[in-house]
């Protein structure tokens, strides 16, 4: 009898809560799955903790945290501490300073390396396009051209075996991560979402405006 080998993986694991509730599901499908995280220059650590715990707690293959210092050249306020993080809420048609220049497509080309050599079969990624500002690296246009490169720029994807980018909740919006999280039993208080590092998340901050109007609405918080 021959075994049936699960397939294999890797999440992009940043430690919040689109990256855990993107690996759950990835788990769900019946994938081993390999985390990935990096230490960019952000601004806390706090996001990295929780990735570890979250990669303890899913009990995944392998986890990878990745040290490239975007900061030293900044352009964002999640990697130049000079910069304020923005407290106005999202304002459409503006990128706030929180973008990262190119920051998904580094992440992304680490992954597609680790994917090949693991030869794994998907890239999960937690990127989201509905509740934040337009990031241009977390569209749907993006990820399409993005694995076209990924086809041509490897062998596996020469051989028609390449890497599948999936980005399973790119279309949703927060509220429906959440209820899926919870789904899941994604252990929502162990993520971080938030833009600072303190011992408790600011509740200002654009990332925890939309979290928490999230969690009310789905019945997990009560403010």
């Amino acid at each position: 009898m021959q075994l049936i080998t699960k397939p294999t993986a890797i999440t992009l694991l940043s430690g919040g809560l689109d990256s855990a509730t993107a690996t759950a599901i990835a788990l769900e499908k019946g994938n081993n799955v390999i985390g990935l995280s990096f230490n960019y220059g952000q601004r806390h650590k706090r996001e990295l903790k929780a990735a570890q715990t979250l990669a303890k707690h899913f009990k995944l293959l392998e986890h990878h945290i990745i040290d490239i210092n975007l900061s030293t050249w900044g352009g964002s306020s999640l990697t130049d501490l000079k910069q304020s993080i923005p407290h106005q809420g999202v304002q459409k048609g503006v990128i706030p300073n929180t973008y990262v220049p190119c920051r998904n497509t580094v992440f992304i080309a680490i992954g597609l390396s680790l994917a090949e050599a693991k030869q794994a079969n998907q890239l999960v990624l937690g990127i989201n396009a509905m509740d934040y500002s337009g990031y241009p690296d977390c569209r749907p246009d993006y990820l399409k051209q993005y694995q076209n490169l990924a086809n041509l720029g490897s062998k596996t994807g020469r051989e028609g075996k390449g890497t599948k980018l999936w980005a399973p909740l790119i279309h949703w919006n927060k509220l429906k991560i959440i209820q899926e999280a919870i789904r899941l039993s994604v252990p929502i208080e162990q993520t971080w979402s938030c833009y600072n590092g303190r011992d408790k998340e600011c509740g200002v901050c654009d990332s925890c405006r939309i979290r928490n109007d999230a969690l009310m609405k789905a019945g997990y918080l009560n403010l």
